[in-house]
Order: C-alpha cells, then sequence, then structure tokens
C-alpha cells in the first residue's frame, strides 16, 4: 500500500470548517480535500444558517499565514438541506504551487495543495486496493489465501452439472466474497484500456519486475477469466451465490462456505461481447509489449471462438443468478468487435463494430452495464460521428451538472460514484480525440465531489483527504481494524431508495445536518449501497486519477 495523506482527528476537522470568533453562526466549507493542478478550475461551497452578506473569502498561504487571493462569495440558490444559504467561492486564478486553506470571517476550510504530482499516490492506492480484493493463490493483501476450492459444484440452470472446475483466482467483486464474469471483464478491460490509451502515466513499475503494476493486476483478471470459459456457447457467469450475505463478517480465509462455492454457466451476446474485448486486447498487449506470445495466443484463441459463436446465444445472459444483469448488449459487442479488429485487422470484425456501436448510440450514463463511450472512442479515430455520441453524454451531463448546487452531472443512485467519475472518464476520451477543453471544469466537478465538495464534506477514497470515509461496507478493511486504504465508496443516492433497503445502521448519523431526499450518505458499514467499494468503481477511478 501507498501512505495515505496525513489524516486528522475528526474533532480538528469540525473545528477547522465551522464558526469560530467573529461569527455568530456555523459555515462549513465543502471543497476537495487532496489539491488542484495549476489549470484546474477551483471553487469551494460554503454552507451557512446566516446570511454572509458581504463578506469575502481569503486564500492563505498555510507555510506563511500571509494572504495570497481575495474574492467575493456568490450566492447559490436559496440554501441547502437545513441550512437556510448556500455560496460559492471561485479561486481558479490561484495558479502558484504550495499549500492553502480557504478563510471567511476567520473560519478556515481544511488545507488543500496545488501542484502537478498530486494524485500519483491516490492513483497508486487504488490500483493497491485491487490486491486487497484478490482471491485464491494470487497473493493477496491484508488476508490470507482463501477459496482455494472454488468451484465445489457447477450449475446450468437449476441443473447440477456433477463436475468441477478450478475456478480459483480473480478477484471479490465488492465487499462480499462473490465472484462475477461481468464485472470481472469489465474491471480488467478498463485497467487494460487505461494502460493502452496512456502507457507512460500507466507504466509505472514500483516493484521493478520490468511488466507495468497495472499490468499484473489486469492479469489476476485474464486468468480468472480464460479459466471462466466453459465451452463455446457457455461461460462461467459467477461463483457463489447470495448466501454468501448470510453467514456474517468473517475473512476470506476463515470463510464457512469454503467448500460450499457452486459456479454458475450462462451465456449472451452482452457478456460476449466484454469478455471478447478484455482478452482481445490482453492479447495484443501481451504480444506487442510484454513478449508473452504463448499467453497471447491463449487469449487470442479464446477470444475469437467466443465472438464467432455470439449468434448462437442470448442477446442478454439468462444464467440463474440475475444478478449483474445488462440492459442491451450491443456497445459490449461492439467493443468486442473492435479489439479483435484492432488484433488481427480483420475488416469484418471492424465492420460488425461500426453496425453494434450505432445500434448503441449514446447511453447518457455510466456503470458496469453502460461503457458506450469506450467504443465510440475507439471508433471515432475512424468516423467523427461516433464522437457525437460521447458528446451527445457530456452534454446531458452538463445541463444536470447545472441545476444542482454541488454540480454533479447525474442523480444519485447505486454506484454514484462510479458514474459521477464515469463522466470524468468520458470529458477524457472527448478531449483526447478534440484537443478541446470544453468540458474539463465538468470533469472537475465530479472529481472534487468524490474528494470533498459534497454535502458532508467527506472524500469518498478511504486513507485520502483529511476527512476520509472510514466505515466501509466490506469485510477485509472492518476486521483488520481499518488499513484498507484506496477503496472508493459508492457514494450518496435517493433517501426514498436507502429507505427502501431497510438497512440496520450500527451507529447514529453525524451528518444528518447535511441529508436531503437526493442526496443521502451513511458513513457506516451496513450500508451496503452508498458505503460499499466495488473492483469496477475503482477501475473507473484508478483511469481518471491516473491520467491527472
Amino acid at each position: 500500500m501507498k501512505p495515505a495523506l496525513k489524516i486528522i482527528p475528526l474533532l480538528l476537522i469540525l473545528l477547522s470548517c465551522t464558526g469560530s470568533a467573529g461569527f455568530k453562526g456555523q459555515l462549513y466549507i465543502r471543497l476537495n480535500q487532496i489539491g488542484f493542478t495549476p489549470e484546474d478550475y477551483k471553487s469551494a461551497l460554503i454552507l451557512s444558517n446566516e446570511e454572509l452578506g458581504a463578506a469575502g473569502f481569503g486564500i492563505v498561504d498555510a507555510s506563511t499565514g500571509k494572504n495570497v487571493l481575495k474574492g467575493n462569495l456568490v450566492p447559490a440558490g436559496t440554501g441547502y438541506a437545513t441550512f437556510n444559504h448556500a455560496y460559492k467561492a471561485d479561486f481558479t486564478e490561484l495558479k502558484t504551487g504550495g499549500n492553502y486553506y480557504l478563510s471567511i470571517n476567520g473560519s478556515r476550510s481544511n488545507p488543500f495543495s496545488i501542484g502537478r504530482a498530486l494524485f500519483k499516490p491516490l492513483a497508486d492506492s487504488l490500483l493497491a486496493f485491487f490486491r486487497v480484493q484478490r482471491c485464491g493463490y494470487t497473493n493477496p493483501e491484508l488476508h490470507g489465501v482463501c477459496h482455494i476450492a472454488d468451484a465445489t459444484s457447477v450449475f446450468d440452470g437449476k441443473n447440477n452439472l456433477n463436475v468441477k472446475i478450478d475456478l480459483t483466482g480473480g478477484w471479490h467483486d465488492a465487499g462480499d466474497y462473490v465472484k462475477f464474469l461481468n464485472t470481472t471483464a469489465v474491471a480488467t478491460y478498463t485497467l487494460l484500456f487505461a494502460y493502452d490509451f496512456d502507457p507512460v502515466k500507466f507504466g509505472f513499475d514500483d516493484n521493478k519486475n520490468n511488466i507495468p503494476d497495472i499490468l499484473e493486476e489486469a492479469k489476476i483478471g485474464l486468468d480468472w477469466l480464460l479459466r471462466c470459459y466453459y465451452s463455446p456457447l457457455k461461460l462461467v457467469t459467477q461463483v457463489q451465490d447470495l448466501r454468501d450475505h448470510d453467514v456474517g463478517w468473517r475473512m476470506p480465509e476463515n470463510d464457512k462456505m469454503q467448500f460450499d462455492r457452486p459456479a454458475f454457466l450462462g451465456g449472451g451476446k452482452n457478456l460476449t461481447g466484454i469478455y471478447s474485448a478484455a482478452l482481445a486486447l490482453a492479447s495484443r498487449i501481451w504480444k506487442d509489449k510484454i513478449k508473452y506470445p504463448e499467453f497471447a495466443d491463449r487469449c487470442k484463441s479464446v477470444a475469437e471462438t467466443v465472438y464467432s459463436n455470439r449468434n448462437k446465444v442470448p442477446d442478454l445472459d439468462t444464467s440463474a443468478t440475475g444478478n449483474y444483469r445488462d440492459k442491451n448488449f450491443t456497445g459490449k459487442l461492439a467493443l468486442g468487435a473492435y479489439e479483435l479488429y484492432s488484433l488481427t485487422g480483420k475488416k469484418e470484425y471492424l465492420d460488425d463494430s461500426f453496425g453494434y456501436a450505432s445500434k448503441a448510440g449514446s447511453d447518457y450514463w455510466w456503470s458496469w452495464g453502460d461503457i458506450n463511450a469506450l467504443v465510440h472512442y475507439r471508433l471515432a479515430h475512424f468516423d467523427r460521428k461516433y464522437l457525437s455520441y460521447i458528446e451527445n453524454n457530456l452534454e446531458k451531463f452538463s445541463s444536470v451538472s447545472a441545476q444542482n448546487l454541488f454540480n454533479n452531472g447525474a442523480n444519485s443512485t447505486w454506484g454514484t460514484n462510479n458514474t459521477l467519475l464515469g463522466i470524468s472518464l468520458q470529458a477524457v476520451l472527448w478531449k483526447k480525440i478534440t484537443g478541446s477543453t470544453k468540458y474539463d471544469r465538468l470533469a472537475q466537478l465530479q472529481r472534487d465531489f468524490v474528494l470533498g465538495r459534497n454535502p458532508w464534506g467527506v472524500s469518498f477514497i478511504s486513507g485520502f483527504g483529511y476527512n476520509p470515509v472510514k466505515h466501509l461496507h466490506h469485510q477485509v478493511a472492518f476486521l483488520d481494524g481499518g488499513k484498507v486504504n484506496g477503496a472508493l465508496a459508492a457514494g450518496p443516492a435517493s433517501k426514498e431508495f436507502i429507505t427502501s433497503q431497510k438497512i440496520k445502521y450500527e451507529n447514529g448519523d453525524p451528518y444528518s445536518l447535511f441529508q436531503t431526499d437526493s442526496f443521502y450518505y451513511r458513513d457506516d458499514r451496513m450500508d451496503y449501497v452508498t458505503n460499499e467499494p466495488t473492483i469496477v468503481s475503482n477501475a473507473t477511478a484508478l483511469f481518471v486519477f491516473g491520467v491527472l
């Protein structure tokens, strides 16, 4: 694990962000707790129960105590939650590197930095989280070798096939110990895509073995994906079922069900697409960069075989488990076709990709099931019409962002932070092709929300910022004493949805003042909706902060 930024006690956080001498009420300053690059749009939000009137703000150099910038507070709507007033402070013109804090009427924000290498430790830790998620004989961190009997049975629908196959390895999907083909393939592809997108920024090799760390981690996913190949028409879609959630919190090596972990077969054009995309991209990288032809050939062979049978499987996966079900298949199948074209140069794959990608269109979202922007980015290098699909997404996100105080580009739902960082990811893809800075501010605001510019003043990445998430819905994090850094919590959802889940919280709500019907978040280990990390969301975050 990489060392996290210094964490200070919650009491000091509250004292530094609330009222002080010279101001009668309380005010809360919300900003990115890590910092900004010199060129970034830089802003803070202030929540107050009293009108601040003509009060301005100052930016103070934390090392000298000198005020280096002054500005006016701009009223932002009619208040928020229990607060009567909300304001914005824009300090974009501050570009000099250093450590600073924002001051209003004697109240000060937490320190933040301006610099060019601020996000490298964060990106390192986001990748290191995958080592905590490792399963089987994969040299996991913070827990022992686990689930060495995967899988103890194989089901095709409701039929037990009375066979055993080796499905050890891979990653646990989230805070539980279930493994899924769909999310493993998406996370693996995202790691590979990041390296392919920028092999310099994502080429760091901290253990000095001449293989980029991100590719070493991706191979954990690839090895397991290859084990999931059961036949040309059948893939293993899941190992273990939801009984995993009913046996209590335990370390994975002490799992009471380690010798009762069934696997489930299924198939669909959606899984065909993302599965063949991950293996085909891996084959190209391992052939051209790693120089491991045997592994490259194995990935190529399986990818081509699975893709060639796409019209013999259902449109969408119909395996019995019902988890991580896609709404459509065209975007993922287009991605698989593109990566096979990029690997082999066969024009029929490119023609397939054009056709499927056009049918996919804009998905106006980002999640494990909504990744059309990736293939549209790939194809935009051939035909700029595919760039318009990404632009459609970004325009929709911009419109939503302008309508809410915290400038979120998407409404809150399960996996909000992954979606917000997916907006940033799509803005990066747009900028890579166009060179335009049109959506830079949108991208930065989504990033800033995740790092503290949010109602609760929480950094949603464990171990980073001055008030990071502390009580993840994650068994290893809880049982190992909170040592898991670099885990991205899922983020807020609507209060109505949270209430419908009937979660039995372990503790009271220290953030009750900041909750609304639209933005509801609990830093409680029992909250599997707003406070659980996943491999897919961490992969998205790794791309965004790795690019930075």
